[in-house]
C-alpha cells in the first residue's frame, strides 16, 4: 500500500509540474532585459511590463477585454438564474431541450460560432458592435454559469424557503433573502468562470472584434504575428497573475471547494 501510494504521489506530482511548467517559463521570460524570448536569462528586470504599460493599442485592448468580460458574465448570471431554478425545479414540456440549448456552446467549435456570428451579423448589418460583441461572448460563457448554478440546486434544502412563504414573504423576497444567500458561492463561482473564459477567448473573437473593439488575446494574436518578443510573455505574466487573483479572492470569500461543488 505504501508503494502504490508513493506512485501515486510521483505520478500526480509529475502531472502537476507538466500543467504548471509552461506558466512558469512564460513568468520568469517575461522578466528578461534581453530582446528575445530567452531562458535562462542573466538578470532580471521590468522592462517588458513597462513596455505594456506604454504601449496604447495593450492598453485599450486590456480595457475592452474587462469591459466584455464583466459585462457578459453579469448577462450569464441574469439568463442563467432563472433558467436553471426552472430547469431544477419545475417539469415542464422542452425543458431537456431548453438544458441542451444553454449548454450547446460547450460542443460547438469556437471557429465554428465565429463564423456562424460573422455571418448573422453581417445579415444584421451590425458588424464590429461593441454590444454584440459583449452578447457573443455571453453566449459562449453562460454554460459555465448554468452548470454551477444547477449543481448548487442539486440536493437544495427548500425549507427555509417553505417556511419564509409560511411567515407571508412573497416570492421575490424569498429569492432575494433565502434562495439567492444559499446558491451565492455557485453564482459567484459561475460569474468568475464565465468572466475568466471571456476574458481569455481568441478563436470566436477573432471574427467578431472590429479596429475599435480589440480584445487583449486578439491583441497579443495580431502582435505575434508581426514580432516575437518578451512583451508578450509579459502580457501573458499579466493576465495569470489576473486570473490567479481572482481565484485567490474568491477562495478567500467562499472557498474553492464550496464554489466548485456548488454547496451553500
Amino acid at each position: 500500500m505504501q508503494k502504490n501510494g508513493l506512485l501515486a504521489l510521483i505520478f500526480h506530482t509529475l502531472v502537476v509540474a507538466f500543467v504548471l511548467a509552461p506558466l512558469v517559463v512564460i513568468c520568469i521570460v517575461a522578466f528578461t532585459p534581453e530582446n528575445t524570448l530567452t531562458l535562462p536569462t542573466t538578470s532580471f528586470s521590468l522592462r517588458w511590463f513597462k513596455a505594456v504599460f506604454a504601449h496604447p493599442d495593450f492598453v485599450a485592448s486590456f480595457w475592452n477585454s474587462i469591459w466584455v468580460a464583466t459585462l457578459s458574465a453579469t448577462i450569464a448570471v441574469v439568463f442563467s438564474v432563472p433558467a436553471g431554478l426552472a430547469i431544477d425545479r419545475f417539469a415542464f414540456p422542452g425543458r431537456d431541450a431548453l438544458n441542451v440549448l444553454f449548454l450547446s456552446p460547450l460542443i460547438i467549435p469556437s471557429l465554428v460560432l465565429g463564423v456562424a456570428l460573422l455571418r448573422l451579423f453581417a445579415l444584421l448589418g451590425v458588424q464590429g458592435s461593441f454590444a454584440w460583441l459583449v452578447l457573443s461572448h455571453a453566449i459562449i460563457v453562460t454554460p459555465y454559469v448554468l452548470r454551477l448554478v444547477l449543481s448548487a440546486l442539486t440536493g437544495f434544502d427548500r425549507s427555509a424557503e417553505q417556511a419564509a412563504r409560511t411567515l407571508g414573504a412573497s416570492q421575490w423576497t424569498v429569492f432575494r433573502r433565502v434562495t439567492a444567500p444559499l446558491i451565492l458561492p455557485g453564482i459567484t463561482g459561475g460569474w468568475l468562470l464565465a468572466f475568466i473564459n471571456s476574458f481569455d477567448e481568441l478563436t470566436m473573437s477573432i471574427f467578431v472584434t472590429s479596429p475599435s473593439t480589440v480584445t487583449l488575446p486578439v491583441r497579443m494574436y495580431m502582435y505575434a504575428t508581426e514580432s516575437i518578443d518578451p512583451m508578450m510573455a509579459a502580457v501573458s505574466a499579466l493576465m495569470i497573475a489576473l486570473t490567479a487573483c481572482a481565484m485567490l479572492i474568491l477562495d478567500r470569500a467562499f472557498g474553492l471547494d464550496r464554489v466548485l461543488i456548488g454547496k451553500g
